[in-house]
């Protein structure tokens, strides 16, 4: 059996036992090909160099033990790996976090946030940083800037701490740990990341068992998934310059969170997702609401 040959029997092994996707990829070929190519060691892109080639017995057994263990797990593949890929970055991943899949990352890709940012940006934060995925981007998308990574869970920081040493970046990102913004003091920054818990209960209840299998730390928002979101807007002006912005993921909670700030001026950005899961707003905004 070939690599593609293999790729494409386990994308039907992983589709008949209806196994959840959404960290990374979004369908069972791309799976699959996570998962074949993590177990033969071949680099993730090299797919197109290495699917003629014959698969011998024992990397046959290694794969069909991998995704047996997908299946019967329900765990993400990142989780197995102990690795995903945000915007092509590699991150270290295991289950005292939630795989990176932040839209904000997109944001930072194709620089639409840097329309609202001063000229003299210098201090960033990534608040719910949870493996430091936001962090290291925004480190590597404007060289100038210094980060801080902040964070409740010790657990989520451990694992930031990895992977910003392992992209070369201890310098300019600096670690924090508490509760929401209480977590970096009087610190005052010019642009504020995050992706915090917001999933609502009723959703949370629902959730497939790849979803439950991350820590409900980052994910449950509560009633109505705007609980932590409350305290980082009512706080969030004393955090940020003059004219400094807030980026914030809310995910499917646009209804929730119009309801919950009614009179509060935001500007959706565009993502892969729709445009109405990735907000910003401005500090003047804050004010007035």
């Amino acid at each position: 059996m070939t690599v593609i040959e293999l790729i494409n029997t386990q994308a039907a092994r992983l589709t008949e036992a209806g196994v959840s996707l959404g960290h990374g990829t979004t369908n069972a070929f791309d799976e699959a090909a996570w998962l074949v190519l993590w177990a033969l060691k071949h680099p993730l892109d090299s797919l197109d160099d290495v699917a003629d080639t014959v698969v011998n017995a024992d990397d046959l057994k290694r794969v069909n033990d991998l995704v047996s263990q997908r299946i019967s797990s329900r765990k993400p593949a990142a989780y197995l790996t102990g690795e995903a890929w945000l915007q092509g970055v590699p991150f270290t991943v295991d289950e005292r976090v939630i795989v990176p899949r932040s839209l904000i990352a997109e944001c930072l890709a194709e620089g639409s946030i840097d329309t609202f940012l001063g000229e003299h940006t210098q201090r960033v934060l990534d608040l719910c940083t949870g493996n430091g995925s936001l962090a290291v981007l925004s480190a590597m998308a404007w060289p100038e800037v210094s980060v801080v990574g902040a964070d409740l869970s010790t657990d989520a920081l451990a694992v930031a701490a990895l992977n910003v040493q392992r992209h070369g970046l201890s310098e300019r990102i600096r670690l924090a740990q508490g509760d929401g913004l209480g977590a970096v003091g009087d610190a005052v920054f010019d642009l504020i990341l995050c992706n915090p818990p917001y999933v609502n209960s009723a959703s949370m209840a629902a959730l497939p068992a790849e979803y439950r299998a991350e820590p409900e730390l980052a994910l449950a928002g509560g009633d109505d998934g705007m609980d932590f979101i409350r305290t980082l807007l009512a706080q969030a002006p004393q955090h940020l310059s003059e004219h400094g912005v807030l980026v914030l993921e809310i995910g499917h909670e646009r209804p929730f969170f119009e309801a919950a700030f009614p009179t509060l001026d935001v500007i959706w950005l565009s993502t892969s997702a729709g445009d109405d899961q990735v907000l910003l707003v401005e500090r003047d905004a804050l004010l007035r609401a």
